[in-house]
């Protein structure tokens, strides 16, 4: 049972850095690239969308490592899932602090009503989401690690 325990923490993890990952590199790159207004409109969606589903796979994500650090407390590697759920605790408060007031702000907007300032916003958003992807990444990589 806490083979799968780990199993699915790792891949619950992992699957939630490449959505974010490919949102960072890959769909905003894209949405960027397009006219303002499907730009803005895209990013909207988005910002609605992934604003629903991602609080969820966040707290299951830090709910999973928790458990696999408390049922193998002493073993082997429990240090690196320890280290891996306090960079998730991290990426959530980044997450409530940071980037959800402007995604919230973002989902509303349309072409007739986004303020003057929306792409300084947008880019302010990306910076701060790169930083979350990059301890996301390191999140996963200590799991990773700690699965050996």
């Amino acid at each position: 049972m806490l083979n799968a325990l780990q199993v699915v923490t790792t891949v619950v993890v992992g699957v939630m850095v490449g959505v974010e990952f490919s949102v960072a590199f890959v769909i905003n790159r894209i949405l960027n690239g397009l006219p303002e207004d499907s730009g803005v409109l895209g990013r909207a969606h988005g910002a609605r969308m992934l604003g629903a589903a991602m609080p969820v796979w966040y707290i299951t994500s830090l709910v999973l490592a928790a458990v696999w650090a408390i049922t193998r407390w002493h073993h082997h590697g429990t240090g690196l899932v320890v280290t891996a759920a306090t960079l998730l605790i991290l990426s959530v408060i980044m997450s409530i602090l940071l980037l959800v007031p402007i995604n919230n702000r973002g989902r509303t907007w349309t072409p007739d009503n986004r303020p003057a300032d929306w792409k300084q916003q947008m880019n302010r958003w990306d910076r701060f989401h790169y930083v979350r992807v990059a301890v996301l990444i390191a999140a996963f990589a200590l799991l990773v690690a700690a699965l050996t």
